[in-house]
């Protein structure tokens, strides 16, 4: 594929992107929200989006995941917080941000500058009235375009992961959410359950959108010099190329169990982990740790995907959504 095809394709070319041209088509849609590509960063390894715009154009990208908001400002976990380890790392960040009045009346604004497309709002709480409170201030943002409702993050106490352990307790804040909200509500899950799919079959019963996963693994790491753990809560998130997995083996379960939209998540390095995600099922892929170790990692998943897709002989991405399971 020439150089100018490979642009073609990354820029979202309408015209240039239909059959008879010949370009590989990697638009995807989410429910009626279509994407040029399924590439989105993910929440927490992005910042707001705009911090990005140094590096290059983000608006090649699919959409952004903002970093996770809740309610009130957050300073997160006392430091020690981050941990590397073999093939991937672990971190308790404990959703450190400014609270949603600032997210929406500071850094939207900021990155508005910047990016011109929709976002993906991922909104934390440690109740129900808190994810109902703060999705419904994202709810009324033009520019959020997907409520991501994060009932699965290990990093804190009181709330997220204990949500997304139980199946009732996941519907019922998806149904609260949905309640209270008109923008399409996607629930990201807990891999750290034993039925991930049962979990996502009640949240698509209770309205769910759209499934996002997986978070993170729980993990530690142990100074061996002292024999004390690294991270100051001891446990905490386990992310990185070691996950993927897992976060493809439970994506193949969501996609059998649900027929809403799937958003995979876990170890995403290259154009053919996405490829391999999304014929697990998933519609779109966030990328998540990757972004911490290089700024360009998205930027180069892209630019890679419409040469992967020329090499497989895929035309169009949706075309491989699920396509490994066998008579679906």
């Amino acid at each position: 594929m020439s150089e100018q095809m490979k642009q073609n394709a990354v820029n979202g070319n309408a015209a240039d992107r239909t059959a008879g041209n010949g370009y590989p088509d990697l638009r995807v849609r989410l429910g009626d929200w279509e994407l040029d590509n399924p590439v989105i960063p993910a929440s927490g390894t992005y910042g707001f989006g705009y911090e990005f715009a140094q590096f290059y154009d983000i608006n090649m990208l699919g959409s952004i995941a903002l970093k996770g908001t809740t309610k009130d400002p957050r300073y997160g976990n006392p430091l020690p917080r981050i941990a590397e380890c073999k093939e991937g790392i672990i971190n308790a960040i404990g959703l450190q941000n400014p609270g949603v009045d600032k997210v929406i009346g500071e850094e939207l604004p900021r990155l508005r500058t910047v990016f011109h497309k929709k976002t993906v709002a991922n909104i934390s709480g440690f109740s129900i009235d808190d994810y109902v409170y703060t999705a419904s201030r994202f709810d009324a943002v033009e520019d959020v375009g997907i409520l991501e409702i994060n009932i699965s993050c290990p990093n804190v106490h009181g709330g997220g992961m204990a949500f997304g352990q139980c199946a009732e307790a996941a519907a019922e804040v998806c149904a609260a959410v949905k309640a209270a909200c008109k923008k399409p509500v996607y629930m990201k899950l807990s891999p750290n359950v034993t039925d991930i799919a049962g979990i996502a079959k009640a949240c698509e019963d209770a309205g769910a959108d759209g499934i996002v996963l997986i978070n993170t693994l729980l993990g530690m790491r142990i100074e061996p010099r002292t024999g004390k753990p690294i991270v100051s809560t001891g446990a905490a998130g386990f992310s990185g190329p070691a996950v993927k997995p897992v976060a493809v083996r439970m994506v193949y379960q969501v996609y059998e169990a649900v027929t809403c939209p799937v958003i995979g998540v876990g170890g995403i390095e290259s154009a053919d982990d996405v490829i391999e995600m999304m014929s697990a099922g998933a519609t779109a892929v966030e990328v998540g740790a990757a972004n911490l170790i290089d700024p360009y990692a998205c930027k180069n998943i892209i630019e890679a995907l419409p040469v992967k897709m020329q090499e497989y002989g895929i035309k169009a991405l949706s075309d491989i959504i699920g396509r490994a399971h066998a008579g679906r």
